[in-house]
């Protein structure tokens, strides 16, 4: 007898089809499992995903991606950055809802949390630089906000968690070294540190919560995205020498594993995908070995396209992260490998720039960089 299968089902058949055949297999048994036990009580024909912070540079690619694939999405997002123009797309779209509040506040992410199946978690003041220069509204929002956020997950029948961390969590580490999952965590900043704290909350409801809880240790995003970031590696120096701008390198040699911002919205999604035994409360570094880079790097790969850009390097900077990631956990447990290089989200900004792209950058560094906010806690 044939089994009947949704449309989401379907596209993810369809999507999925370069996997192995037991991985396949062990996507569809998942699937009809959710149809049965998490659907069909809940009466909803679509799994219903909150991306708590979901109108960031990570979040806006990530729900284009899980409308296509079948998915409800309801986005949660205070919109720090003024950021609206970026939900705006999505607005009309049937399968998609968004609520403006802050995760700290505890009455709108109880509303959020109604009638949803899975939660992914990317809010908080995200990076080293807006936490040291807004410590009490990291406070609220990265400690307090985030970790009573994750307390009220319990008891709700969620299917997945997804908590999403930072390869920043391994601090500084031996060139020759490469960290796994269970390299020691060296936080070196607020950030950091609460990202880690984040991880503990979530990790330590293993065997006790009613949920399937995820870590993903994300590196360092590139790529182009609807509220672009001008303040991360990747494009910053791309930016920097398309404009003629003199680009000050601090701390050349140290290294950092990148990832394109879709390639995170295909690991997040191969975790909503795959069966709970696969990964029941696992860490997972996000992101892939091909892009483990040093500044210099970049700096020559961007600087191939301009001969006669500008740049220097200088020693002493502030920052001491240095670290290249292992990935080879979630290569071989997942079977996810990015599908974009360094060099490809490159030639992706640069093509973006020559067409007059983000050329209004100098009159809203408020929303391309994540260094300013108008925040008043709950």
């Amino acid at each position: 007898m044939t089994t009947a299968i949704s449309h989401a089902q379907y596209i993810a058949h369809v999507a999925n089809a370069s996997l192995p055949d037991a991985v396949r297999e062990q996507i569809f048994v998942e699937e009809n499992r959710i149809a049965a036990e998490v659907l069909k009580p809940r009466g909803l024909a679509r799994r219903r995903v909150l991306l708590v912070g979901g109108a960031g540079y990570i979040g806006t690619p990530l729900t284009a991606f899980l409308l296509a694939r079948g998915y409800d999405v309801r986005c949660l997002d205070l919109l720090l950055y003024h950021n609206s123009d970026c939900v705006t797309p999505f607005l009309g779209h049937v399968n998609y809802e968004f609520i403006k509040a802050d995760v700290a506040d505890a009455q709108a992410t109880n509303a959020a949390l109604e009638g949803v199946t899975d939660v992914i978690v990317l809010a908080g003041l995200v990076g080293d630089p807006i936490t040291k220069k807004y410590p009490a509204e990291h406070q609220s929002i990265n400690e307090e906000g985030l970790a009573r956020f994750v307390d009220g997950l319990d008891g709700r029948g969620l299917n997945k968690v997804i908590m999403v961390s930072t390869c920043s969590n391994y601090g500084e580490i031996p060139d020759d070294t490469l960290a796994d999952e269970n390299y020691a965590l060296k936080p070196l900043s607020l950030y950091a540190n609460a990202k880690v704290a984040r991880e503990k909350q979530i990790l330590g409801g293993a065997n006790k919560v009613d949920y399937c809880g995820t870590v993903m240790r994300f590196a360092t995003a590139f790529g182009l995205s609807s509220r672009m970031r001008f303040d991360l590696t990747v494009s910053e120096f791309t930016r920097d020498l398309f404009s003629g701008t003199l680009l000050q390198v601090y701390d050349a040699d140290t290294w950092r594993p990148y990832c394109h911002v879709r390639d995170f919205a295909r690991a997040l999604t191969r975790v909503l995908e795959m069966p709970g035994s696969v990964v029941r409360f696992e860490v997972f570094n996000a992101g892939g070995d091909a892009n483990n880079y040093t500044k210099k790097m970049i700096v020559d790969a961007v600087h191939r396209h301009f001969p006669q850009s500008r740049y220097e390097f200088v020693a002493g900077g502030f920052d001491r992260r240095n670290y290249k990631v292992d990935f080879s956990k979630i290569r071989s447990r997942l079977h996810f490998e990015p599908e974009y290089t360094v060099e490809q989200g490159i030639i992706e900004l640069i093509a973006a720039l020559r067409q007059g792209f983000f050329s209004d950058y100098a009159e809203r560094l408020p929303f391309y960089r994540n260094q300013d906010l108008n925040y008043k806690p709950v």
